[in-house]
């Protein structure tokens, strides 16, 4: 009898922000696959017998191979097992569910997927920074700073969406970071209020609130890390009332 697989988001890192459903899998599981952005301390919820094995990606490429983790979840599926694949985030955003879903359903079997709690998301209620607000924004864009060179094409035209939306959500973007924050302010202007969010939910959070021209000289001295989540608007400014109304620092 075939298994089924789970493909699970798991939140932005803190644990408490997995959905109940997500834990009831993971408490179910009799495999875990887990990411290096998997929120690591949900796996003490995992029954004593489940198998969990890492497959996070390092930076610099090293780990296993997308292929190689889609294999491992239609062989362990074949054996019978309930198969949890624990990402961090959601599974859509970036997170290359649908590539492992539309692989363990070409050889029949069962996928379902589990929403999580985006970082970006959780980066905007952490810096206490809103991506829509009446009188301030109506859009928002979520982009990649890095895109996928295999695909022999650029799609993220970052002037563009900087006319197009109110508020900018950057991901992934830290290594080039200076240069997508200057062509946002090419079209918002240097004073436009902006915010950085590192390790967002996570024991060393950072949270660097300023404009674009603070940003663009933290980035130039590369002080804007990985994991980061960059958002830019006008409704980010909300923030410093937010904050005032309770006497926190900026």
């Amino acid at each position: 009898m075939k298994g089924k697989v789970y493909i699970v988001g798991g939140g932005p890192g803190d644990p408490e922000l997995i959905t109940v459903k997500g834990l009831k899998l993971v408490r179910e599981a009799d495999v875990i696959l887990y990411d290096r952005l998997a929120p690591i301390d949900v796996l003490k919820e995992a029954r004593p017998d489940a198998i969990k094995i890492y497959v996070g990606k390092e930076p610099g490429g090293r780990g296993l191979t997308q292929d190689e983790i889609n294999k491992m979840l239609v062989d362990n599926a074949l054996k019978g097992f309930k198969v949890v694949r624990l990402k961090g985030g959601d599974p859509f955003v970036f997170g290359r569910g649908e590539e492992e879903c539309i692989y363990v359903t070409s050889h029949g079997i069962e996928c379902e997927v589990i929403p999580g709690i985006s970082s970006f998301l959780a980066a905007s209620a952490r810096a206490k920074a809103p991506l829509t607000s009446r009188g301030f924004s109506s859009s928002f864009a979520v982009v990649t700073g890095i895109e996928d060179p295999g695909k022999g094409f650029k799609s993220v035209d970052i002037r563009k969406i900087a006319e197009a939306v109110d508020t900018i959500v950057i991901l992934m973007g830290a290594s080039v970071a200076e240069e997508l924050l200057k062509e946002v302010a090419l079209i918002k202007g240097y004073d436009e209020a902006a915010v950085v969010v590192i390790n967002a939910t996570l024991p060393g959070e950072r949270i660097i609130y300023g404009s674009l021209r603070d940003l663009v000289e933290l980035a130039k001295m590369g002080l804007i890390e990985n994991p980061a989540v960059i958002i830019i608007g006008s409704s980010v400014r909300l923030r410093e009332r937010m904050l005032e109304s309770v006497g926190e620092k900026m």
